[in-house]
């Protein structure tokens, strides 16, 4: 079966989705906003708990890499090519979880959402509104990944350091994250049509603003000024 993104459309009209590139501040948006004006917060991977559950192999190859691969090191040493093939499909496969949580989480609360949704289909299923792109520069994606205190990210900083060339898969690893994050894909968001947020600052705490500005734009800003 397949259901017309119209239909899709309008079953998410109480969601709101913010994309982009890493270290944009979308999570933390999604946190803010959620907090404030009392909003259903949808994190990044918001959708792993039921898609986990449910994905196979044969239908969801990407997702269930996993599973599938023989080894870390298999993971860590593939091509940038191959990483990036990879994540579009992760992407992908994920939408459809994506949208069947949000319209069961959303008929009766607004939610606010960080999405890997790809762009095409965004443009479908929501109006300019309910979607904001949040961009950051391609050497913070790429240097700063293993900056946060995150167990993933230090599970495979360890599986870096267990190569037979360290220094070799890390700067490999390095390549895939900045093909991931390359300037044909920033432009993709860039130029995408959707209203957008630029960060260029990472030391500057621009978190109050930038707030007022999604709310604004996701037409939440009433509700701040009635607050003041």
């Amino acid at each position: 079966m397949q259901i017309d993104n119209n239909i899709i459309k309008h079953y998410l009209k109480n969601v709101m989705f913010i994309t982009g590139t890493a270290y944009a501040g979308k999570s933390t948006m999604v946190a803010l906003l959620a907090e404030k004006y009392d909003l259903v917060p949808c994190g990044e991977n918001y959708h792993s708990l039921v898609a986990d559950a449910i994905k196979v192999p044969e239908r969801q190859p990407n997702l269930c890499y996993f599973q599938t691969m023989k080894n870390w090191q298999e993971f860590l040493n593939r091509t940038p090519d191959e990483y990036e093939e990879w994540i579009q499909g992760c992407s992908l496969e994920a939408a459809e979880f994506e949208v069947a949580e949000l319209i069961r989480i959303s008929q009766n609360h607004r939610v606010i959402v960080d999405t890997n949704i790809p762009l095409d289909i965004l443009r479908d299923i929501a109006d300019y509104h309910q979607v904001a792109v949040m961009l950051s520069p391609q050497e913070m994606s790429v240097e700063k990944f293993f900056d946060r205190d995150d167990p993933d990210k230090a599970f495979i900083k360890e599986q870096i350091m267990k190569a037979e060339d360290p220094q070799k898969t890390m700067e490999n690893f390095k390549a895939c994250l900045a093909k991931l994050n390359s300037k044909k894909h920033y432009d993709e968001f860039a130029k995408s049509g959707f209203f957008t947020i630029v960060r260029t600052d990472a030391k500057t705490d621009t978190k109050e603003e930038t707030l007022k500005i999604l709310a604004t734009h996701f037409r939440l800003y009433s509700l701040y000024k009635e607050e003041k």
